[in-house]
């Protein structure tokens, strides 16, 4: 059952993959890497050559979250022995917030503020 989630998150991994970065350059190499454990660790533990690039994706945490669960992103950066991107949230993000908080107060909304049309 586990290997067959673990075939599934790969071939998913190499889907996305190969649509967000196409076609590679000569030299360099992507690899993909489903694993089980807390994420940050598990980051940090796929990579092991000072020559890697570990790409880190990060976000706005509500102050409980924050003092709850540490940042993957600050455990990346801290632990890896490679650089680390450390890669924030679109602008889109705070839009999509917005939305979702407006919805689910049921407060009414205007399109304009989400195009940035006066």
């Amino acid at each position: 059952m586990l290997d067959g989630c673990r075939s599934a998150a790969v071939e998913r991994l190499r889907e996305i993959l190969d649509r967000a970065f196409g076609a590679r350059p000569p030299g360099v190499t992507l690899a993909g890497l489903a694993a089980r454990g807390t994420p940050g660790a598990a980051l940090v533990d796929a990579v092991a050559d000072p020559g890697d690039l570990l790409v880190v994706g990060t976000g706005t945490r509500a102050p409980v979250l924050r003092a709850l669960r540490p940042s993957v992103a600050r455990y990346c950066l801290v632990h890896a022995p490679c650089p680390v991107l450390v890669v924030p949230p679109g602008p889109l993000r705070a839009d999509l917030e917005s939305v979702r908080r407006r919805r689910r107060w049921r407060m009414p909304m205007d399109a304009r503020e989400l195009t940035g049309s006066p």
